[in-house]
């Protein structure tokens, strides 16, 4: 029987979310408490891969068992787990649902602060100069009129498509925090953080919001602003159909 589970990470210490041969990940501790819990060896499947020092405040994988499990599971779990890394929940879901390709949207947040925070030093990414987040905002819209985002994409990628379907991009300030907010059915990968370099080079000025049109028409990477640190990325929320569930 199958099971999505329902995670949560702060991604400092991990080389993201997949399994890498020579650096520790947080699918290599999760498969690693499971196999100790269920004194078997358990492979995971991810919803998506979150880069080195990304967080995730909801993300889902799923895994196969040949046996119920029982109410205790997740707080077993949690046991297991290092601190920054915690199970919200276990859900039982249909033979054939699939955390990675039943998602229909996933939404990301990136944190900045414009005032240096010694709390957010490994959470949120310090701009020391004023933005026109105004101008951001109108900039970010623009991503709503298009859907080949290849200018926003690793160079070296082997994905089959670069279309996109972003629903919502906007900008929102949250106290001393201005944070960032994007949902779309798929991303590429490093196209968040390459997304919003490019806006605060418009909101530092450097840059013209009507130049998004002609980046993003150009498919060239190059043209694009540089990727923001990794630290100030969340992954916060995946969606799926009901239909998935028993």
């Amino acid at each position: 029987m199958r099971y999505f589970l329902e995670l949560e990470y702060f991604g400092k210490a991990y080389h993201g979310w997949q399994r890498q041969p020579n650096a520790i990940s947080v699918q290599q501790v999760v498969e690693e408490a499971l196999g100790v819990l269920l004194q078997d060896p358990i492979e995971i499947v991810g919803a998506g891969r979150t880069d080195a020092g990304v967080h995730a405040e909801q993300i889902f994988a799923h895994f196969d068992v040949a046996e119920a499990l029982s109410e205790e599971f997740v707080f077993r779990m949690n046991s297991l787990l290092p601190k920054d890394i915690s199970i919200r929940s276990l859900k039982k879901v249909k033979a054939d649902a699939h955390a990675r390709f039943h998602a229909t949207s996933r939404s990301y947040e990136y944190h900045i602060v414009t005032k240096k925070n010694v709390f957010e030093v490994d959470s949120a990414f310090y701009v020391q100069r004023s933005l026109d987040v105004e101008e951001m905002n109108e900039a970010a819209k623009i991503l709503l009129q298009y859907s080949n985002f290849k200018c926003f994409s690793r160079s070296r990628t082997d994905v089959f498509t670069y279309n996109c379907s972003i629903k919502e991009a906007y900008w929102e300030l949250q106290d001393e925090k201005l944070v960032f907010h994007i949902t779309a059915d798929r991303f590429l990968r490093n196209m968040v953080r390459a997304i919003v370099g490019t806006l605060l080079q418009i909101g530092l000025r450097k840059m013209e919001v009507a130049q998004m049109h002609s980046i993003i028409k150009s498919e060239n990477r190059s043209e694009a602003g540089a990727s923001v640190p990794a630290h100030g990325l969340y992954l916060t929320k995946i969606e799926y159909p009901n239909s998935i569930y028993n």
